[in-house]
């Protein structure tokens, strides 16, 4: 905001009122969206396990009132944890696990953090990222990120610059790309062609000789 418009706004109330208006009203936009979607992630969740514990599930849950409360309850207690998180733990423990999760084990599947997504802690991917050896895409990363990570962070950065000043833009890279991760996309490494099955001999110097006369006589040259 210039200076013209905060002088603006502080001389005239009725516009002040109406940018907190504004800021707030954001503030309940931005909320409630996160509500949205922790609901989700819990409704989904009850989802998965409802199919795979059918008869547990029913047993715990045997009426939608009972469900409605237990939902409610779960989600309170994992509010502190990214849908995304919730999304993965559940996933983990569904196919992990014989009989119905507890809250308990969702929460401490849930701890993991990163580690539902395959993902190195920053500090491990950065060492990681350094000590790769060339050619880098054919090196077996713990997880497509560090790599591209490594690309965005620049390899002569990153085998030139101390960690003083090449860590934090590794930092950066990394975090945007893990955050792109926890949000579900699938990151892939590019798979090098493949060499030929045939390889073609160089020609002898008669062959060379017969094979441009013939294309100067089909050119008429």
């Amino acid at each position: 905001m210039s200076s013209s418009e905060n002088s603006l706004t502080a001389s005239d109330p009725h516009k002040k009122n109406l940018v907190r208006e504004e800021a707030a009203s954001k503030r309940e936009d931005d909320d409630f969206e996160n509500a949205q979607d922790h609901i989700g992630a819990i409704s989904q969740i009850f989802t998965q396990f409802q199919f795979a514990y059918h008869n547990q599930f029913h047993k715990a849950f045997p009426d939608a009132e009972s469900l409605v409360i237990a939902k409610k309850y779960w989600l309170s207690a994992l509010q502190k944890f990214s849908p995304s998180v919730i999304l993965a733990g559940g996933k983990r423990i569904t196919h992990g696990q014989t009989f119905l999760p507890s809250l308990a084990d969702l929460i401490s599947v849930c701890q993991t953090g990163d580690d539902l997504f395959g993902l190195p802690n920053a500090q491990d991917a950065y060492v990681e990222a350094c000590s790769a050896p060339s050619p880098k895409r054919n090196f077996t990363w713990s997880h497509p990120a560090v790599y591209f990570a490594g690309r965005a962070t620049s390899w002569f950065l990153l085998a030139n610059e101390p960690p003083s000043v090449a860590q934090s833009v590794f930092d950066y890279h990394y975090s945007i790309l893990c955050d792109r991760v926890r949000r579900g996309e699938a990151l892939e490494l590019e798979v090098a062609a493949p060499l030929p099955d045939v390889t073609h001999r160089p020609l002898q110097g008669s062959e060379l000789r017969s094979r441009l006369s013939k294309l100067r006589r089909n050119l008429k040259l």
